[in-house]
């Protein structure tokens, strides 16, 4: 199948949302966008049930589906829209769905005054598993016409730099004719802090040495696309509330997930999965060796 930008559809809102979204930046890529909606299996007994049953699950999902498509026909003409049903775990489903797509989209609801998401099983699954880029996009969010809106947040990490996740930001930047707004903490090892009763400039230099480092791992990425504006930011603290207050004003917020086999469970790292919950912004993670 060639590449398309892939919406996880369940009918929901959040979901909708994250086919807006996607419509956008299938534009961008000048690709398909295709609607995958997952019929999980039910039991014997629950298939026959009039209401609840396997007939009324498809008569509604695919009312939902050939609904949304045409919504987007109408609002996107010059976009190529596609839609089709699987049946299994959305889990399992959708993590092997984002292998024959460029980006995988999906919805999460906003948690009102919290201002978070909520991401839910079937969401944490999908990015753990997924070999491709996963985007999370909140029912919040608001299409207003400008896709290109506020530059593309790069969390950065300079001690074990990734060539997959720079390359996404930098493409998603000059893609969108915005800047990369690159975030990188640091902190010190417990053993270090005394040196700062000791000798009042240990932290003024340790603090240069981290901004050269961050200014060294994005030399490279300056060079290959010269037309990208790249703000530096390097400052002692979270990382995941750095990002976090970093994506009040940005188009997209792009964070990195380390591959690593796990025998349960699903592991996404403590700041991508903070930045998951409380980013404003959609959240692109991005999965590296």
């Amino acid at each position: 199948m060639s590449r398309t930008v892939t919406v996880g559809l369940d009918g929901s809102p959040e979901s909708r949302t994250a086919a807006e979204w996607a419509a956008g930046e299938a534009r961008l890529r000048g690709l398909p966008l295709r609607l995958v909606h997952v019929w999980e299996p039910v039991t014997e007994a629950m298939a026959e049930d009039p209401v609840i049953g396997t007939a009324a699950q498809r008569h509604w999902t695919e009312r939902i589906s050939g609904e949304t498509a045409e919504e987007l026909r109408q609002r996107h003409p010059d976009l190529e829209v596609l839609s089709e049903h699987r049946d299994g775990y959305p889990g399992e489903v959708l993590a092997a769905v984002a292998e024959e797509s460029e980006l995988l989209v999906l919805g999460s609801r906003g948690l009102g005054r919290v201002g978070g998401y909520l991401v839910g099983s079937v969401g944490f699954s999908v990015v753990a598993r997924a070999g491709r880029p996963v985007v999370l996009v909140r029912s919040g969010w608001q299409h207003d016409g400008d896709a290109a809106e506020g530059p593309v947040v790069l969390g950065v990490d300079t001690t074990a730099p990734d060539e997959a996740v720079f390359a996404f930001a930098f493409e998603e930047a000059e893609r969108r004719g915005t800047s990369v707004r690159a975030v990188r903490t640091w902190s010190m090892p417990t053993y270090y802090v005394y040196g700062f009763a000791a000798d009042p400039t240990f932290d003024q230099e340790w603090s240069l040495q981290e901004e050269a480092a961050l200014t060294e791992v994005l030399k490279p990425w300056r060079q290959k696309y010269p037309a990208v504006e790249v703000t530096e930011e390097c400052g002692y603290g979270s990382a995941s509330l750095q990002l976090v207050e970093a994506s009040h004003d940005a188009g997209l917020v792009v964070v990195g997930r380390r591959r690593r086999p796990a025998s349960f469970g699903t592991h996404i790292g403590p700041v991508t999965h903070a930045v998951l919950h409380h980013a404003k912004a959609p959240v692109v993670v991005v999965p590296h060796d």
